[in-house]
């Protein structure tokens, strides 16, 4: 099987939410090449120094904002997510990869379960613009 790496230079590249968001999207396949059933792995490297250095690296680069959209900050809990997932192997073999600030990017959680999971449904959408009086026309600023 062929896969294509993706680095977050590329991704950066995209100007809006929904291009990196689609970008990113896996379509599902969580599990399916990486921990799996073995999941205790991989909260067994996010708990280590070297991880949650690097994890608060890639936070501040991309200013806690979701997908390093500025306009999007993260209100709740921050995930760093791997733009080229990291297997079982790469975690136990401490693969440059898996500390790579190239593979990583602040993603919210809502947004996180909707790249591996490929559900759009699952992203928080935009706030609403909002305007003076917007919701009471009969107070409308006469000129």
């Amino acid at each position: 099987m062929t896969t294509n790496i993706r680095t977050y230079s590329e991704l950066i590249k995209l100007p809006t939410f929904e291009e990196r968001f689609q970008y990113l999207k896996l379509e599902g396949r969580v599990g399916e090449e990486t921990f799996g059933s073995k999941r205790y792995l991989n909260q067994i490297l996010y708990k280590t120094d070297k991880w949650l250095s690097t994890r608060d690296k890639a936070i501040v680069r991309d200013n806690g904002c979701d997908l390093g959209i500025s306009d999007r900050k993260i209100e709740g809990i921050i995930t760093v997510h791997h733009i080229d997932p990291i297997t079982i192997e790469d975690a136990l073999n401490e693969n440059p990869k898996v500390y790579d600030l190239e593979n990583l990017i602040t993603i919210a959680y809502m947004t996180h379960k909707a790249v591996h999971y490929g559900n759009e449904d699952l992203l928080i959408k935009d706030p609403i613009k909002r305007t003076m009086y917007d919701t009471c026309p009969w107070k409308q600023v006469r000129r």
